[in-house]
């Protein structure tokens, strides 16, 4: 990518992954389900011109991106009225996103009247443009490109994929992903496996399937999902948060009583280590109001300890939750209001 602004767990916006909501029940699969289902998904007729192009605000980012993007990839243009580049990219950008004919949805940003978005993507010049899929920023670039690179970026971005509606794969994807939201892991995980069979290998069907053992309290089978990612996908985003949920998991493994760390705490406000290890317990546990409440209150006593260490925690559980969890929203304002009052 050309002048990658996500960066990793030092800032910006997390990268996304499927929550759980928590088992139903029903135990995934041990491995790739038949793929007969995929079979059953229709195409649809492509989105008209004018559905393709849109400008969003803030209230709607959640549903005109993170939504939309679990359907086919979306660009955000970030510009403003005063930037000259920016009007000779956006008209670029327009032709390339209609003459792809529904792969891609353009999604246009004004940082004037919606800055905070922008803020918390780590946006510091514009044009800039951020291309999401399933929910996630994936790539992006900051500057005017000719028209011949932004076609090759967009070429890249939906490499493989049919005009929207149209590819069994994406739809499938779609669908286990919103089963496991709502807490049905073992159907999501037989579409994932049906997936992994019509395309082994696929980024996101492992890292669905991996959090549909998670779920159902298999951390060891969804640990070696993840060990066996060929090194040249084992850094897609949906993979990367698996991995980043595990990494938590095993830490949480070694911390100690909640009761006895409590009572540090009473005795010792300043005890940040009791408070650090509480706040990976309310994770474990998935209270993450309370989990963000802890390495906050370390933040706002001593943003030193520990070499940033709670910043730096907080900043690997807004990865886990992704960006659009309530969750994720709410410490991460409280957060830049420590950092920047």
């Amino acid at each position: 990518m050309s002048n990658n602004p996500y960066g990793n767990s030092s800032g910006g916006y997390g990268r996304q992954t499927t929550t759980t909501g928590g088992a139903t029940g029903a135990r995934p699969a041990a491995g790739p389900a038949p793929a007969a289902g995929l079979s059953g998904f229709g195409a649809a007729a492509g989105p008209a011109p004018a559905d393709l192009i849109k400008d969003t605000t803030t209230a709607k980012f959640s549903a005109d991106v993170i939504q939309e993007s679990r359907r086919q990839p979306v660009l955000v243009d970030f510009w403003a009225p005063w930037c000259g580049p920016c009007k000779q990219l956006t008209p670029i950008l327009e032709r390339v996103v209609k003459a792809a004919g529904g792969k891609v949805k353009l999604v246009k940003m004004n940082i004037d009247d919606h800055p905070a978005i922008a803020g918390q993507l780590g946006v510091q010049s514009i044009p800039a443009v951020f291309a999401f899929v399933g929910g996630q920023p994936v790539d992006g670039f900051m500057g005017a490109l000719p028209e011949s690179e932004v076609k090759a970026f967009i070429d890249r971005l939906t490499k493989g994929q049919g005009g929207a509606g149209d590819d069994p794969i994406a739809e499938a994807l779609a669908e286990a992903n919103t089963l496991l939201e709502q807490g049905d892991a073992g159907n999501a995980a037989q579409l994932f496996g049906a997936i992994l069979q019509h395309e082994p290998g696929h980024p996101g069907a492992t890292a669905g399937l991996a959090e549909c053992y998670i779920a159902a309290g298999d951390a060891g089978r969804a640990k070696a999902l993840i060990d066996q990612v060929p090194a040249d996908k084992a850094e897609d985003p949906a993979v990367a948060a698996v991995r980043t949920k595990l990494k938590l998991a095993e830490e949480i493994a070694e911390l100690g009583n909640p009761a006895q760390l409590q009572a540090r705490i009473e005795g010792d406000a300043d005890d940040h280590q009791a408070r650090y290890d509480l706040a990976l317990i309310a994770q474990a546990k998935g209270d993450r109001a309370t989990a963000a409440g802890h390495l906050l209150e370390i933040i706002r006593r001593d943003r030193s300890w520990n070499d940033d260490g709670a910043r730096k925690k907080l900043l690997e559980f807004f990865e886990a939750w992704g960006p659009s969890d309530p969750a994720t929203k709410e410490a991460r304002r409280r957060l830049s209001s420590l950092l920047f009052s």
